[in-house]
């Protein structure tokens, strides 16, 4: 009998005793490889010798000041590296314990910068339908994923929703990429003067979707055209970069890819790697500043912000990733282990779209490729494959409701930046051996 609220009450979970570089290892002695990094967490594995000792010694020297009353070195040093590697004036950093709380921050920033300056009828927020960006409330109701939303919908509050950029799906016959993310563009621009410019303070969107939708990249120039539409009407672009930033993409924040600078970024999930809990709010100097010269003050605060020992963890993650070729690994993985699943999966009967960037890969099931018609939701379609791959020492975080919150299954897959080429190919054949166990029981041939 256990006496932890586990997530899935009915579950019965093994129990995880050690990590070992892209493996876990559970107390009967089988062995996981993390194709997942957990929640595309572990960007550097499990047993990583440099960021331990790091915690080991910050423990020693001093666990935890608060930030009420102290700053402190490690918190110091990591927002100075992190204002350093991000393109752009993103030269200030708010840390706090995760992703979630990372979000809400940058809501809050949001209103009340324009509090700051003087345009107190902005309020209102813009995200996208098939987006996640965390479960606390204010997170939840950014999100657009209808499943996660439904039960709490009555708490939440308004916040309007635009299409996702889905190219697979939603861009139309004979349109261009560059001409579905115009049209994008116009919509957001629509959906702004619908709700009045002078009402709208932010647009949020992941630069390259996660959960919700499996890796999910903007076509070209999407971006670039959203940043444009926000600039005319004053409105702050937050970029959510809490599943996809930290190098996970190729580039340590994924937003470097477009060719643009938001107003906000958030970060979280590889910026500690899985060593210690932590996120962080990057932010513009035109916000800053905008505090600074009005209140000096930002109504809000969690007490394990800035932990010296979550910082000191995140800082010795930040100098791995900083390490001459561990990025242009991740990209060079990234495309073999695209190939790889192409060479495997591409012709899938049931595979209708592999997709993403650098080591942030999913696969997009469907009943018949032609329509790209999805599985009906009943099957529960990801929850089999998980269940099929961990039985198989596979790591994989498959979802439901990639579509639209209901209907549509895929698989994401985001291991650590140290995956080998053999761990590659046993990833592979893997998931292969899995996806064949599944349709052989709900679409045999």
């Amino acid at each position: 009998m256990t006496h932890v609220f586990h997530r899935h009450l009915a579950a019965d979970y093994p129990v995880a005793v050690q990590g070992e570089g892209c493996y876990i290892i559970d107390a009967e002695g089988r062995r996981y490889l993390d194709a997942s990094g957990g929640a595309a967490v572990s960007c550097l594995g499990h047993s990583d010798r440099t960021v331990i000792d790091a915690v080991v010694a910050q423990v020693n020297r001093l666990p935890f000041a608060h930030t009420g009353f102290f700053t402190n070195q490690p918190l110091e040093d990591l927002a100075a590296v992190l204002a350093q590697a991000a393109p752009g004036p993103l030269d200030h950093v708010y840390f706090v314990s995760g992703g979630s709380e990372a979000v809400e921050a940058a809501l809050k920033m949001a209103r009340q910068y324009f509090l700051e300056i003087g345009q107190p009828s902005r309020s209102r927020l813009i995200a996208r339908r098939q987006s996640y960006h965390g479960n606390t409330l204010g997170a939840l109701a950014a999100g657009g994923n209808q499943w996660r939303r439904a039960q709490f919908e009555p708490m939440l509050i308004e916040v309007s929703h635009v299409s996702p950029c889905y190219e697979y799906r939603d861009r139309r016959d004979g349109e261009t990429p560059e001409q579905y993310g115009e049209r994008l563009a116009h919509e957001l621009e629509a959906e702004i003067l619908r709700l009045g410019p002078e009402t709208v303070a932010a647009f949020m969107a992941e630069p390259v979707v996660g959960a919700t939708a499996g890796a999910l990249p903007p076509v070209p120039g999407y971006f670039r055209r959203i940043r444009e539409v926000c600039d005319k009407y004053g409105v702050l672009l937050i970029l959510d970069e809490v599943m996809c930033g930290m190098g996970r993409t190729g580039t340590l924040f994924a937003y470097e890819q477009e060719g643009i600078v938001p107003d906000v970024v958030t970060i979280a999930k590889g910026l500690g790697a899985g060593y210690q809990p932590i996120g962080a709010v990057m932010v513009h100097d035109r916000l800053y500043e905008a505090f600074r010269s009005g209140s000096g003050f930002f109504q809000h605060g969690h007490t394990y912000m800035g932990h010296p020992t979550a910082c000191a963890a995140a800082l010795a993650v930040q100098r791995r990733l900083a390490e001459p070729g561990l990025l242009q690994q991740v990209r060079d993985t990234g495309a073999a282990l695209r190939a790889a699943l192409l060479d495997r999966f591409g012709d899938h009967p049931h595979v209708g779209d592999i997709r993403g960037r650098g080591l942030f890969l999913a696969l997009e099931f469907v009943a018949d490729r032609a329509s790209k018609q999805p599985f009906d939701p009943a099957r529960r379609l990801h929850a089999r494959l998980k269940a099929a791959a961990l039985q198989r020492g596979l790591m994989i975080y498959p979802m439901g409701g990639t579509i639209d919150g209901r209907s549509g299954d895929h698989a994401l897959l985001a291991p650590p930046f140290i995956l080998t080429p053999a761990q590659a190919a046993e990833l592979v054949d893997k998931l292969a051996a899995a996806v064949d166990a599944v349709f052989a029981e709900i679409a045999p041939s």
